[in-house]
């Protein structure tokens, strides 16, 4: 027989003649054969027996060419395929027989996989089979010994597996346990995909081949390619979310430590004051969960402690649910979001839950940009009537992180244990990196002294906000409170006031609740930051062009003396040109807190003239250890009429201006002189005092603003900072 033709393959010995260049067209590109081209075929006519089948296998290069590709491609088209099997000399033609073949691999895997467990059950006590007694190593054949360090070591990976998930629920989890379907906990673990997972970067069971149409073969085992894509994409999200736990445990882990370690890893710089960590050994006791410090970042970290009137599970459930979180820290979060829920929590708890959530949080000031953070959150119970509730920053082991990164959120959040009267011991742990770069140096030490976005002022809001929900929740009405209003009304006010507020807050930091337009005009201080926008169809506004103008200026007044200063109806008209050069009188009054600076009042200005119609201002002020804030906003008489009397507040239109007064934060670290950091004392040093107006400058929403319009609100600013300084004695 000539030796450039071969009997061809199919129905046994009579298909007719071919190459061998067309016979190796029919050979796969992951297992090319000598012989015929099945295994049925004769050498010839000479009746030998068929040739054994001698797999070649892809090249090293061949099979990171491919993987590189399925990255970029998981679906390739023919034109890709054309192109990837003449780049890596493949032939085309391979694609339905490799198929074919993976699939018959499969189930030779599968059968394999079956026989291996059969094997580690009969291997977990080997007997003699002469006498049954336990079997000597001398006994036990090369295969089989070989099989038991395999089976070892798979079972050490199930027991890290069953570790890891014990870690999450929080009681352990038997090894031998078989995956519950449709576990609460949503995560994979202890189901098929998360155990192929982890098995398949140390085991030779199985590998995932990328859908190329070209398989790749392994030298165990192939799953099919015409399945590889759902395969691979679940198991990338097995991956990402057994990344997410891992993180969240590790974040857990190193809350709770630096919640219950004391000195030397936290310090004081005097009775009473905050806890700043020792950054030193910080670094010396605790590994990083994700990854170094990165280069030009500075660090801020704080803890502390206080009393709040609320239960664990109260707060638990505050915490876990964004709309819940925003507001209780209406002045921080400026917007949040939960992007995606891994787990709900188990038992009908939040014990165990853990979800991806985005928030804008805010220091009130147009000199200290918004920090945007995506993070992980995680809430534990770590025992009877006490948890913890744990964030970290995800971006920096996603596949795709941002561009620009100007913050990240280390293993932050608070521990929280049931007290016998009704309150809750909260521990809070605030640690974050962050481009110091972008501040201005007039808020550098505030923001590096962790009063800014630490621990201190977390706590702080907490302890105001839970104390002025249980005022409201009481039936008794405070001594202050005009007892003509009720209940209804009460709620109305408050809604009103609460709305005013964050809207100020919005126009303060700039933050996408709004679309803000910034303006660089040449006729306006150099650190006062002037944007606008349209009002349009909303009916808590006035329609029209609104200009928003901002400044930050630093006072060598203490903040409680510029507040009791502010807030004081009967001095204002020494600062606010709505006052008509008169005191205002207080109409109404309803108190949010014992300290009665933590109050919302409606004011009356006096007329200037029998023509004159008098004018009330909505006037929402709060105070705590970490700064305070005094809104305030002209409002319409016969709706607010309406909302006393218990009416729809929504419709109320008005536009707040206000102050944010905080520490500088020059004097020790710019924590409080009380005896707790809880208290509203004095402080030392100086104080940062931010002013903000937001303007109808224009009915039209579509009207061009005016170089007048931004010249008046420049102006109004300056002019109200003159006053202030003026009528404020100075502190040493």
């Amino acid at each position: 027989m000539p030796e450039s033709y071969e009997t061809g393959g199919g129905g046994g010995g009579g298909g007719g003649r071919r190459s061998r260049g067309e016979e190796h067209e029919s050979r796969s590109g992951s297992d090319n054969m000598d012989g015929g081209g099945s295994g049925d075929d004769l050498d010839g006519d000479d009746g030998k027996p068929p040739r054994k089948k001698r797999y070649h296998r892809h090249t090293p290069q061949q099979i990171q060419e491919l993987e590189a590709l399925f990255k970029e491609c998981p679906h390739p088209d023919d034109k890709q395929r054309l192109e990837l099997s003449r780049r890596l000399c493949l032939e085309t033609r391979q694609t339905q027989l490799e198929r074919h073949e993976n699939s018959i691999l499969r189930q030779e895997n599968d059968k394999l996989r079956a026989e291996n467990m059969a094997i580690r059950e009969a291997m977990r006590n080997p007997s003699c089979t002469s006498c049954g007694g336990p079997a000597m190593i001398g006994d036990i054949s090369l295969e089989e010994q070989h099989l038991r360090i395999e089976n070892a070591r798979l079972k050490d990976e199930l027991d890290r597996v069953c570790a890891l998930a014990g870690k999450f629920i929080g009681r352990p989890v038997s090894s031998m346990a078989a995956p519950m379907p449709n576990s609460s906990l949503e995560l994979g673990v202890g189901g098929p995909q998360f155990h192929q997972l982890l098995s398949s970067s140390t085991s030779p069971l199985p590998l995932v081949a990328p859908d190329f149409g070209v398989g790749i073969s392994s030298a165990s085992s192939v799953v099919p390619s015409s399945r590889a894509s759902n395969n691979v994409m679940g198991i990338d999200h097995s991956l990402e979310r057994s990344m997410y736990l891992e993180l969240a445990l590790a974040a857990m882990d190193e809350l709770v430590k630096l919640a219950q370690t004391n000195d030397p890893l936290w310090l004081r710089s005097y009775e009473g004051a905050c806890e700043i960590m020792n950054e030193n050994e910080y670094s010396r006791v605790v590994t990083p969960c994700i990854g170094l410090k990165p280069n030009d970042y500075v660090s801020e970290a704080s803890r502390e402690s206080g009393m709040v009137i609320i239960n664990s599970l109260a707060l638990v459930e505050t915490l876990m649910d964004s709309n819940k979180w925003a507001e209780m820290f209406p002045c921080m979060i400026a917007r949040t979001s939960t992007t995606d829920v891994i787990s709900n929590g188990m038992g009908g708890t939040r014990n165990g839950a853990l979800q991806l959530m985005h928030a804008e949080l805010q220091v009130l000031s147009p000199l200290v940009p918004v920090r945007e953070v995506n993070f992980l959150r995680f809430c534990k119970q770590l025992g009877e009537g006490v948890w913890a509730v744990v964030d970290v920053s995800v971006d920096t082991i996603r596949e795709s992180p941002p561009a620009f990164l100007s913050c990240r959120r280390l293993p932050s959040g608070c521990v929280v244990q049931d007290m016998p009267n009704g309150y809750s011991k909260v521990t809070w742990v605030e640690h974050a990196e962050y481009d110091e770069s972008v501040v201005h140096e007039l808020y550098r030490p505030l923001i590096r002294a962790g009063i800014g976005f630490g621990a201190q002022r977390w706590v702080a809001a907490l302890q105001r906000q839970c104390e002025c929900l249980a005022i409201l929740m009481s039936s008794a009405v405070p001594a202050r409170d005009h007892s003509a209003i009720t209940p209804s009304g009460r709620k109305s006010m408050l809604k009103l006031a609460q709305r005013m507020t964050d809207n100020f807050c919005a126009g303060v930091c700039a933050s996408t609740v709004y679309k803000w337009n910034k303006l660089c005009a040449t006729n306006v201080d150099e650190d006062v930051r002037v944007m606008t926008r349209q009002s349009v169809d909303d009916p808590g506004e006035p329609p029209g062009i609104v200009l928003s103008a901002a400044t930050s200026v630093w006072l060598p007044v203490s903040p409680q003396r510029l507040f009791d200063f502010l807030h004081d109806e009967r001095l204002r008209s020494e600062w606010d040109i709505l006052s008509n050069g008169g005191p205002m009188q207080e109409m109404a009054h309803i108190s949010k807190g014992q300290d009665h600076g933590n109050c919302v009042s409606l004011l009356r200005a006096s007329a200037m003239n029998d023509n004159q119609s008098s004018m009330l201002i909505l006037q929402e002020t709060c105070i705590d250890s970490a700064g305070s804030l005094v809104v305030y906003a002209p409002v319409d008489i016969p709706a607010m009429h309406v909302v006393m009397n218990g009416g729809d507040s929504a419709y109320v239109a008005l536009l707040p201006s206000g102050f944010a007064i905080v520490p500088d934060g020059s004097s020790s670290q710019g924590v409080s002189e009380t005896d707790n950091c809880g208290g509203n004392g004095g402080r030392a040093g100086g104080s940062l005092l931010t002013v903000a107006f937001q303007i109808l400058v224009n009915s039209l929403p579509t009207a061009k603003l005016t170089v007048e319009s931004v010249e008046t609100v420049n102006n109004l600013i300056s002019c109200t900072v003159q006053k202030i300084k003026a009528a404020l004695p100075l502190e040493n």
